[in-house]
């Protein structure tokens, strides 16, 4: 694994095999290919097995409540726009808990990546059924199986015009490395959920599963500039499609917010500044 961006001092609490070790391993290398200095980069997560990925790398970090990580991180990339921002969590406290947040960071397009451990279960609380599990998966919750619709983030995302919208599955490294660099370095909303196992309450979707119900993209056959296309492609399911469904630059939040006003100095931002940030930021909100 990994040595540049890991911390030492912290015991990992994920299950051995847990899918989120290949994905900590996936930006670990990505970080330090793309040559990303730890002072220019701050993560933002919730709760959960997911949210505490930046607790075991060695950068800026901000742990908040369930499913708010990512209007922290909206505030983070107002107030100093030079610095990269990523809200990190998973499917249940990104897309339940915090699915409010979710609609507003895509509507606003705010110039974050936003990474999403999907594992098709709650984790951390002990194996309830999140908001993209199959039906008729059986928990101690929903002991007759799950008889909602799964929850479909990029169908979601590519509905509401996000700038970029990717899936990928973390057993796929290289894949999914391309993937995570193309969304560093895009500017605006990145999403990119990544499928990952839960080899302890979630028996359904196991490696294997995940191997067999999913398939990568031709890019050569699939343009990412039509959102027709890719919302096709995200209505797919067993298999599911991975790779990048749409990508197309626009206007950013901050750029709309700071249009007509000089935007704070990277870690500089004054006292009476904070007032003009809150009047900006108001300014341009869609409630």
């Amino acid at each position: 694994m990994n040595k540049e961006f890991m911390r030492h001092d912290t015991d990992n609490a994920w299950c051995p095999g847990c899918g989120n070790f290949g994905i900590l391993n996936i930006l670990t290398e990505v970080l330090q290919e793309l040559e990303v200095k730890k002072q220019d980069i701050v993560f933002v997560s919730g709760i959960g097995q997911a949210a505490k990925t930046p607790h075991y790398l060695d950068v800026n970090m901000f742990n908040g409540l369930h499913g708010r990580a990512l209007p922290v991180a909206t505030g983070i990339k107002m107030a100093n726009p030079e610095l990269i921002v990523v809200a990190e969590g998973g499917d249940g406290d990104m897309y339940g808990e915090g699915g409010n947040h979710f609609l507003s960071a895509v509507r606003r397009n705010v110039n974050i990546v936003h990474i999403v451990h999907n594992n098709m279960v709650y984790g951390l609380t002990k194996g309830q059924a999140s908001p993209t599990s199959q039906r008729e998966f059986k928990t101690k919750v929903q002991v007759n199986g799950v008889s909602n619709e799964p929850f479909n983030p990029i169908l979601t995302a590519l509905s509401l015009n996000a700038s970029f919208v990717a899936r990928a599955y973390m057993q796929n490294k290289e894949h999914t490395k391309g993937i995570l660099k193309a969304a560093f370095l895009h500017k605006g909303y990145a999403l990119i959920d990544i499928f990952q196992p839960c080899v302890t309450f979630n028996s359904l979707n196991t490696y294997e599963w995940f191997s067999q119900n999913s398939y990568m993209m031709d890019e050569n056959e699939h343009d990412i500039l039509d959102i027709s296309s890719a919302m096709d492609r995200a209505r797919e399911t067993h298999p599911f499609a991975l790779g990048i469904f749409y990508k197309q630059e626009r206007k950013t939040f901050e750029e709309y917010l700071w249009s007509d006003k000089k935007s704070p100095k990277s870690l500089h931002v004054k006292k009476h500044d904070i007032k003009e940030i809150q009047k900006q930021f108001d300014r341009y909100t869609i409630y």
